[in-house]
């Protein structure tokens, strides 16, 4: 079942009240609810209700039955790489928690894909790539807060697209959200993106002379900026992190305040 379109507000502000009040523990793990009760609350139709509660359900946030209506799964049983779910906890008391989940992803993934993009990819592919990074700065040039995060999340999508992997290329949506979080918006925010573009373009160099160790190290700066102060890390522990990511049995990557230049 598809919401109308004149329902789309209804829907958003039905299925964004309900998802950040999951998230945000208001209706913590194994609370009951009905359709009807939210529909009396929210004073939306039951069709925008069911199709929002259907959404809740697919991310994992919520089992549907007969007898039982509607029940609040616990947190690690919800999809937490769903971009929708990922914006609900940045906007709740998890939201520092979940800035530091993006960072820790980040530094396994996208070290690894630029170091695997150096490798795979074809003069016609790094072209793209600095041509996007070329946006990135005009972008920055212009304080264009639109055009700055649209080249940024078509520069980071296209590396882990070049890693090769389908599975990398399928956390571009991941990665979005963390940069969206760091979209300039005052006048420093945007000194530092000034300086972060010459990283940006000194990975698409990288990535292009093949330079696989180069590339990864550069992505780390613009992912953790801190990094420089801690010791380099070569391409066999950046095997290591991907073979056990945090949480999966290895040891969890360090993290620091999480700032995209």
């Amino acid at each position: 079942m598809t919401v109308a379109v004149s329902d789309g507000a209804a829907f958003r502000r039905v299925l964004d009240g309900l998802g950040l009040a999951i998230v945000g523990g208001d209706v913590p793990p194994g609370s009951d609810d009905t359709v009807d009760r939210i529909v009396e609350r929210t004073g939306a139709s039951r069709s925008v209700v069911r199709e929002a509660t259907r959404v809740l359900v697919s991310l994992g946030m919520l089992t549907a039955g007969r007898r039982v209506g509607l029940r609040v799964r616990p947190r690690d049983e919800w999809d937490l790489l769903d971009p929708q779910v990922i914006r609900w906890r940045l906007e709740s008391p998890d939201r520092e928690a979940q800035l530091a989940d993006l960072l820790g992803l980040r530094l396994v993934v996208e070290l690894e894909a630029a170091a695997r993009a150096a490798a795979h990819s074809t003069p016609r592919e790094t072209a793209e790539l600095r041509a996007t990074a070329q946006a990135l700065a005009g972008a920055t040039a212009a304080r264009d807060r639109d055009g700055f995060f649209e080249a940024d999340r078509r520069f980071h999508g296209t590396v882990l697209r070049l890693a090769g992997n389908a599975m990398l290329a399928r956390l571009a949506g991941v990665v979005d959200e963390a940069l969206r979080e760091r979209v300039p918006d005052d006048h420093l925010r945007w000194s530092v993106a000034s300086s972060g573009v010459e990283l940006h373009s000194a990975v698409a160099d990288a990535i292009a002379a093949g330079d696989s160790d180069g590339a990864a190290r550069l992505m780390r700066r613009i992912v953790d900026p801190g990094a420089s102060t801690r010791a380099p890390q070569g391409r066999a522990h950046r095997v290591a992190m991907v073979e056990s990511p945090p949480g999966m049995g290895g040891s969890s990557a360090s993290v620091s305040a999480p700032i995209d230049e």
